[in-house]
């Protein structure tokens, strides 16, 4: 009976990777399962070996095992076939193939082998720095620098947390990699809700690429040329910077999971038990659409693209309960209309803060775009088609 119950246990834990979070106890238990799915399958083999030998419930007990297997690898058959035609999309997209790239960390977009090997993320130091004091409230950036000589476009780096928590320490092996990868990074902190409402994180990100480029040539900087990325809450915050300010030296915006279309999200809330999304939009934007709609609107990244928009990578998995998967395709579909190139990166196993680590199958992925597109934008110069 133990084996039955564990091989029961196992296949709900297993769903997780097909079907969205039931509740927020959920959420990491979801990542630990869809990012490190190897684990799991060696957990359903043993288990399975178990249940063969010695128990009285051996072929219910076996078949559930064996279906718990098959979910468990759903992230990793997934990931070879969003494999199998990336490199297409992004030549196709911003004209970038693996022949352009002289020195990258990722030669192929996912390998199984490299979720137990990891893909050398090694950390980096860093140096902090006060970019500015906005409201009284003293801002940081930490600044990893480029393990390639001279000159180096820089990644702005901006974190999630629903707008009212988190910090620049968070995940730091990304920016250890584009480190590597031969980017300047700097990864700032900003004023959180709901004591500081929207604009406040934008001018927050302004701040920060004006005192970059005040001290480009100390920090070797290419001021001409930055990337701004972020995920979560960061994504819409880097999203609307971009696409809403227009900062000049920025030639591209990589969007992890990040909400597009605020009147839709406030409009269309995710299951409360993962989260009250219409609270932290109300803290976040000071109401609700009816008491502040210009707000919601003006914080929507997808309504201030124009054809002369810079190009955007955007990544989200599909069963993300945090942030609609919608909202990416309608910032996909906005960008398409006004011929601006850009590649949603679709991910049908993952759920919010897939790349938590970069080695499980969303992480892979997702720096093997972002650092093709960033050379494409950084270093080939694409513009609009």
């Amino acid at each position: 009976m133990l084996r039955l119950i564990l091989a029961i246990l196992l296949m709900l834990f297993s769903l997780l990777t097909i079907f969205p979070i039931p509740a927020r106890q959920a959420w990491y238990p979801a990542i630990a399962i869809s990012e490190f799915p190897w684990i799991w399958m060696i957990v359903s083999a043993l288990l399975l070996f178990w249940i063969y030998k010695a128990s009285p419930y051996r072929v219910p007990a076996a078949i559930i095992t064996c279906l718990a297997f098959c979910l468990f690898a759903v992230p990793v058959v997934g990931a070879y076939k969003v494999a199998a035609d990336l490199d297409e999309r992004l030549l196709k997209q911003f004209n970038v193939s693996t022949a352009d790239l002289k020195a990258v960390h990722r030669k192929t977009a996912f390998s199984a082998t490299q979720m137990i090997s990891g893909i050398g993320a090694s950390k980096i130091p860093f140096t902090t720095h006060e970019y500015a004091v906005h409201s009284g409230v003293p801002l940081s950036l930490n600044f990893y620098p480029s393990q390639v000589a001279g000159k180096r476009p820089c990644l702005l780096m901006v974190h999630g947390g629903s707008w009212r928590s988190g910090d620049n320490s968070e995940l730091p092996d990304v920016n250890s990699y584009f480190a590597k990868a031969g980017y300047q990074v700097a990864t700032i902190n900003y004023r959180l809700a709901p004591e500081f409402k929207f604009p406040a994180p934008l001018e927050d990100v302004h701040a920060a690429l004006v005192w970059l480029k005040q001290h480009a040539a100390e920090l070797d900087i290419d001021s001409n040329n930055f990337v701004l990325m972020g995920r979560s809450a960061g994504g819409q915050i880097v999203l609307s910077a971009v696409y809403r300010l227009n900062e000049p030296g920025v030639r591209g915006v990589v969007g992890f999971y990040g909400a597009a279309d605020m009147l839709y999200a406030y409009d269309e809330p995710h299951n409360k038990l993962v989260m009250d999304h219409q609270m932290v939009l109300r803290d976040y934007l000071g109401g609700s659409p009816t008491e502040v709609k210009q707000q919601y609107i003006d914080a929507s990244p997808f309504a201030g693209v124009t054809p002369n928009s810079v190009p955007a990578l955007i990544v989200h998995g599909y069963i993300d309960e945090h942030v609609h998967y919608v909202e990416s395709e309608r910032m996909a579909e906005q960008l398409n209309k006004n011929g601006v190139p850009h590649l949603l990166l679709g991910l049908p196993w993952a759920t919010h803060g897939c790349e938590y680590t970069l080695n499980g199958p969303s992480g892979q992925l997702a720096v093997y775009a972002a650092e093709r597109f960033m050379y494409a934008v950084t270093q080939k110069g694409v513009k609009q088609n």
